[in-house]
Parts: structure tokens; C-alpha cells; sequence
């Protein structure tokens, strides 16, 4: 019997990595479909029973400064992301992004290094392209007095996030383009498998290594707030080791609070700007927070997106192999260990294509978010059973960190990952009348 022609592997390969990416994107719909808590309180919709009116908390002047502030910061984040899908999309779907890895990588010769350079010019290029609108956007909170830090530390910080990016695509690629070199066909197979394996780990190591990267951090001084603190989470029933402090005053005002880490690292950790209001506020953010922990929401978000990132690299199968493409990209097309998606430059190909697929996801992601933290509010009202501490906290949340009080469609879709805060009052408003307790009134005289 004679052996099929050589593209006849190809074609099954490209089926078989297409079916494992439907069966796996099936499974992320399933789970987000069967997890996400669609109404966080029974037959409630956030917003909907009591109609969320900013009016009725908010003062004329923070509505107005809300409105400024939202008016100042929408052109720097708009126009960075219309450029970084601009210079994304102009470097991977052109020969210029092969020109470029070709020139940064002229006189390496050993694939490894070749790889590493792609990762390291890549996401440095990006990274510049978008300086000038972080810049635009720091000044913007700046001249809000919501950031703190001196420019020098602002850049320690940026070059900071570029190392830890430059370590994280340097190993993804380097495993990526190893497993493509070795399986020219069937690489999408060790690829997913090898994505799932790094998102969770990533996961569980980000606490306990990038976290301190930007943050210093010390136990909360024995007192009643820490004591109250570890109760309410022994009375919730989630493990927690400490009770940590960040420093993040000296880079911002803005409040918050989270649960960090796993089992025996688990942790409640605390902006240091948050220890300033009163101790039953900070309680409430908290226990919004053991919410999260008590839902295992970071488990189950990890364990969706390692399913989706598995499932994109077998889709990434189809266009990396898609000779159209890889004419596009200036890459040579054609099968071998050199050719075609093996060849380091196409990394910038393969580049535009992720950012492509992580902006399409975007609003499902936030709409899923947003009911996660509805969740996690109505959770941190069952365990405090005080509807109106809860309602000046949230206002306090909105004016201290100047949230849109107000979001439009768009904003929803591309940045929103919580509840507006009205839709949040309004909320607690219903939950209140739902368990016979006084309903918060309105924090604004008539």
C-alpha cells in the first residue's frame, strides 16, 4: 500500500485539532454556562428590582467629578488599545514582524536564543507602542490625585511588569516552539496540554512570586480588626492563614482587599489606604473577598481559562498552518521542523493572533465577572447581615477610587468587571427587604 500524500496527514491533523477545540470550547461554555451565578440573589437581577439611581447617594459633585474623570481617562485607554491592536495586527498579519525577529536574531544561530530574542523584541515593541498612553493615562490620575507614585517609581513599576512578561512569553514560546519542532503535525496536542499545565501554575505561583514583586508586605498589628477579621473567616468557614498589609499607598489612594493565595497560603490582604475607614467597612470589603474564597472563584476561573487557552491552541493549529496567513506574516509556508509555524518568526503571527482571540473573549469575561462579584456582594451581606454599612461602603469605594457611576454599553463590554456602584446599592436594598431587615435609606437628604 502506497503512503497517503504528505498533506493528507495535515488535513487530519487540522480535523483532529479542530473537533478536540470545539469538544473543549464546549466545555468552557458548559462550565461557565452551569457556575456563573446568573442571579445572584433568588429572582433578583442586578439593578433590577430596585432601580439603581446614583442620584439617590451620590452628591451633584461626585456625579460630576465621576463623569470628568471617566470624560478624562476614556481617550488615553481607547486610543492605547485601537494602537496596540494596530501595531499587533501590523507586525503579526505583515512581513514586518518577521523582518523584525529576523534582524534581532541575525547572528544568533542557536533556535533556543532565536525564540527567546522573538519573545523578548515582541513584547518590548508592544510595551512602547502603548508607553505614550500610560504615560497619558498616569497623568490622568495623577491630576485626580489617585496615584501617588513619583515618575521614577512609576517606571520602576512598568519595567518591572515588562520583566515579568519578557519570563512568562519567553518560557511560553520556548515550550511552544520545542513541542512544534518536534510534532510538526500534531504539536496543538502537547501544546494544549502544556497551556493548561502553565495557566494553573501560573495560578498558584503568582501569590508567592509576582505579588512581592510590586508590593511589600507585613502582618496586620494584633488588635480587634485583625481579630474580627480571622473570625468572620472561621465563622464563614475558609481557612486563612494571615492577615497582611500592602503598602499601596505609596502608588495610589484607592481602596481594596483580597484573598490571595491556597490552602495553607491562603491569606486576607489589605490596602494599607483601606485601614482608614471605619473597622465595620473594611469587614464588609472583606467579606465580600471570603466570598470569592468560599465559592473557590479563582479555582474555578483558572481551571476556565486553562480549558479556553487549551482549546485556543488547538485553534491556533488551523491559522498557524493557514498558508495564506503565513504568507501575510512573511514566513515561509510549508511542513518540516524549520518551515511554516516552526519558524521563529512567526511568533508575531502568533502573537497578533492571541491578542485577536483575548480582545474577543474580553466582554464574555467581564460579563461572567460581573456576576462572580454580585455573587460575592451578596455573600458579604448574608455573612454581615448589615445591608447599610455594606451601602456606605460601596459609596465610599465609588468616591474614593472616582468609579463611573454610569457606564455605557461599550464600557461595559470592553472594562467593566464589577457592578456599577448604584446597581451595587441597589442591591443591598434588595437583599434588605428580602430578609426583613431595615432598608438602607438614601445616603443624600431630599
Amino acid at each position: 500500500m502506497s503512503e497517503p500524500p504528505p498533506d493528507r496527514g495535515m488535513r487530519r491533523a487540522r480535523v483532529a485539532a479542530a473537533g478536540t477545540a470545539a469538544v473543549l470550547f464546549a466545555a468552557v461554555g458548559a462550565l461557565l454556562g452551569l457556575t456563573t451565578p446568573w442571579n445572584p440573589l433568588p429572582g433578583h437581577v442586578p439593578g433590577g428590582h430596585t432601580a439603581a439611581d446614583r442620584a439617590l447617594d451620590f452628591t451633584p459633585a461626585e456625579i460630576a467629578r465621576s463623569k470628568a474623570f471617566d470624560s478624562a481617562l476614556n481617550p488615553p485607554a481607547y486610543s492605547g488599545l485601537l494602537v496596540g491592536l494596530a501595531v499587533v495586527l501590523a507586525l503579526g498579519l505583515s512581513p514586518l514582524g518577521a523582518r523584525l525577529i529576523g534582524r534581532a536574531a541575525a547572528r544568533v544561530r542557536r533556535r533556543p536564543l532565536r525564540v527567546a530574542l522573538a519573545a523578548v523584541t515582541l513584547t518590548t515593541v508592544f510595551r512602547l507602542a502603548g508607553l505614550p498612553f500610560d504615560v497619558w493615562r498616569e497623568s490622568v490620575l495623577r491630576r485626580y490625585g489617585l496615584s501617588t507614585q513619583s515618575w521614577p517609581s512609576w517606571l520602576a513599576d512598568q519595567l518591572k511588569s515588562l520583566g515579568v512578561t519578557w519570563v512568562i512569553y519567553t518560557i511560553a514560546l520556548l515550550l511552544l516552539y520545542a513541542v512544534i519542532r518536534r510534532f510538526p503535525r500534531y504539536w496543538w496536542a502537547g501544546a494544549a496540554a502544556g497551556g493548561l499545565v502553565l495557566v494553573i501554575a501560573v495560578s498558584f505561583l503568582y501569590p508567592i512570586a509576582v505579588e512581592p514583586v510590586f508590593n511589600k508586605f507585613h502582618p496586620l498589628p494584633q488588635g480587634r480588626l485583625r481579630s474580627d477579621l480571622l473570625t468572620m473567616a472561621e465563622r464563614d468557614g475558609v481557612p486563612v492563614k494571615d492577615v497582611l498589609v500592602a503598602d499601596a499607598s505609596r502608588r495610589t489612594t484607592s481602596l481594596n482587599a483580597y484573598v490571595s493565595g491556597f490552602g495553607s497560603t491562603r491569606r486576607i490582604v489589605v490596602y494599607d489606604t483601606l485601614l482608614k475607614s471605619p473597622p465595620a467597612r473594611v469587614e464588609s470589603i472583606v467579606a465580600h473577598e471570603l466570598g470569592h474564597a468560599k465559592r473557590d472563584d479563582v479555582l474555578w476561573g483558572t481551571l476556565v481559562g486553562a480549558l479556553g487557552v487549551a482549546g485556543a491552541l488547538c485553534l491556533l493549529q488551523l491559522l498557524m498552518t493557514s498558508p495564506w496567513l503565513l504568507r501575510r506574516a512573511g514566513v515561509r509556508a510549508g511542513p518540516g521542523k524549520d518551515g511554516g509555524a516552526a519558524d521563529p518568526r512567526s511568533a508575531a503571527l502568533l502573537l497578533a493572533l492571541v491578542t485577536v482571540a483575548t480582545q474577543v473573549g474580553t466582554p464574555v469575561q467581564n460579563l461572567v465577572s460581573r456576576h462572580i462579584e454580585a455573587r460575592a456582594d451578596a455573600h458579604a451581606l448574608d455573612l454581615t447581615r448589615d445591608p447599610g454599612v455594606f451601602v456606605s461602603m460601596q459609596h465610599e469605594l465609588s468616591v474614593r477610587n472616582i468609579s463611573d457611576l454610569a457606564p455605557n454599553p461599550v464600557e461595559y463590554l470592553l472594562w467593566l468587571t464589577h457592578p456599577a456602584g448604584p446597581a451595587r446599592i441597589a442591591m443591598a436594598r434588595d437583599w434588605a427587604r428580602m430578609h426583613d431587615v431595615p432598608v438602607p435609606p438614601p445616603l443624600r437628604s431630599p
